[in-house]
């Protein structure tokens, strides 16, 4: 997570500037600035049309009866983009457009996916009351283990 932070709070401003600078060089401050402000523009639109069709997406899979997990997920990275698109930089621009674009938010839904999958953790409590942590496992009960929400689990019985 420190480098995480590193990268996104030092690297990439660096980067950033650097990147400004030559592109400045190469074709004047004015006609920069213009470019910055054109694609924050594009920006704005594009988060706009995606924003409202992933919010539909979300919708008639709720209307289905399907959990929204892709659109939910589309959805964080519509608006990861954004921020990207709307901030000042062309290394930035070109990530918010990753994460906007469909064909390649898909690519960066994989990627979300494929890095957080297998984080997430448990605490639970053994007998003996120490605390355990293990990791979440996601299969399906076959259909005899199943039971409704609000019925209460079955008594624990004692050693014997």
């Amino acid at each position: 997570m420190a480098l995480f932070l590193v990268v996104a709070f030092v690297v990439m401003p660096l980067v950033e500037l650097y990147v400004l600078i030559q592109v400045g060089h190469a074709i004047g401050v004015l006609p920069t600035i213009g470019l910055l402000l054109l694609v924050s523009f594009l920006g704005a639109w594009l988060v706009k049309r995606e924003g409202v069709r992933t919010w539909q997406a979300f919708r008639l899979a709720l209307r289905e009866g399907r959990v929204p997990a892709k659109e939910t997920a589309d959805g964080a990275l519509v608006i990861l983009g954004g921020a990207l698109l709307l901030a000042p930089g062309f290394v930035t621009d070109v990530l918010g457009a990753f994460c906007v674009l469909p064909p390649t938010r898909a690519v960066m839904r994989r990627l979300l996916t494929a890095v957080t999958v297998g984080r997430f953790a448990v605490v639970g409590h053994a007998r003996d009351g120490a605390e355990r942590v293990r990791k979440v496992r996601s299969r399906r009960m076959p259909a005899d283990d199943r039971r409704p929400a609000n019925e209460p689990r079955p008594p624990v019985l004692p050693p014997e």
